[in-house]
């Protein structure tokens, strides 16, 4: 029996030890962020912050085939950057689909998301959202992308009536279709690489995208050009998007934001993103 008890004891002995080692104060990253009292707290113990992002929209986040590695670039992605530089930690960019990225912020799965995003009533319900920021302000922000020879017979809202038009999934341009274009017939698509496919295939009529990606298309397209009909929309700038709650996060990104609009940082990088983006044939050069 007291030997049954010395085991017994010992094993209780070794049970805690291996307790202590598990939990014990080895000070690791992952126990500063579980112990954190908020998601930006959580980032800076852990020394990174993820961003999502959808790279298929130059010259605002796109991939860099240049590099000799996967790379990401555009005028948003250097935006993360400077993010993660301010709050003194790295940017870990994980690439999805557009819709997978709001999915990935709703859900927490990433800290932040990047990627073009415009601020909707729906997306202000789910998500919490930046302040502004955008380039300098153009007219027809908003339009469909058509093949050049209906150029003549899509020029208006009522030349769409009964048209297949592509829009990507869970953009903006969704909800300017639906309420502008009532009566066109909408075919949502995973990327505009996708609706572009479809446009030149034939299987729509036109894609509702972002002008100034619109035309970015057309340099490797010469078979499409944009609709003279465009959407009615002034942009407020586009949002950088965080976990609904986590509004020490969001203040900090406001406060970049701030600095980076002042110093007229996000138009350099627009800038010189475009350039990239033209060398590498992505970009339709002006």
């Amino acid at each position: 029996m007291k030997k049954l008890n010395k085991i017994t004891a010992m094993g209780l002995i070794a049970a805690l030890s291996l307790g202590l080692t598990a939990c014990g104060g080895g000070g690791t990253g992952e126990e500063n962020t579980a112990e954190a009292e908020n998601r930006l707290e959580a980032i800076k113990a852990a020394g990174k912050i993820t961003m999502a992002t959808s790279p298929d929209f130059a010259p605002y986040e796109f991939e860099n085939v240049n590099s000799g590695k996967t790379e990401y670039a555009g005028s948003d992605i250097e935006l993360g950057k400077y993010i993660a530089e301010k709050l003194g930690v790295e940017l870990e960019i994980q690439p999805m689909d557009f819709s997978a990225c709001q999915a990935a912020v709703t859900t927490g799965s990433v800290d932040m998301a990047i990627s073009c995003f415009a601020k909707t009533p729906e997306r202000e319900e789910s998500m919490g959202l930046s302040n502004g920021y955008s380039v300098e302000e153009t007219e027809n922000d908003q339009g469909l992308l058509i093949l050049a020879e209906n150029k003549g017979s899509l020029a208006k809202a009522e030349d769409f009536t009964g048209k297949k038009i592509a829009a990507q999934n869970g953009a903006l341009q969704q909800t300017l279709l639906a309420e502008q274009l009532p009566d066109a017939e909408m075919t949502p698509v995973t990327t505009a690489n996708d609706g572009v496919m479809m446009l030149t295939t034939g299987k729509v009529d036109a894609l509702a995208i972002a002008s100034q990606v619109g035309e970015s298309y057309i340099k490797n397209y010469p078979e499409l050009c944009m609709s003279d009909y465009y959407f009615d929309y002034e942009s407020p700038g586009n949002v950088v998007a965080v976990q609904k709650g986590e509004d020490e996060l969001l203040e900090a990104i406001n406060e970049v934001i701030g600095e980076v609009m002042e110093k007229g940082l996000y138009q350099q990088w627009f800038d010189e993103s475009m350039e990239l983006a033209t060398s590498l044939g992505l970009v339709e050069e002006e």
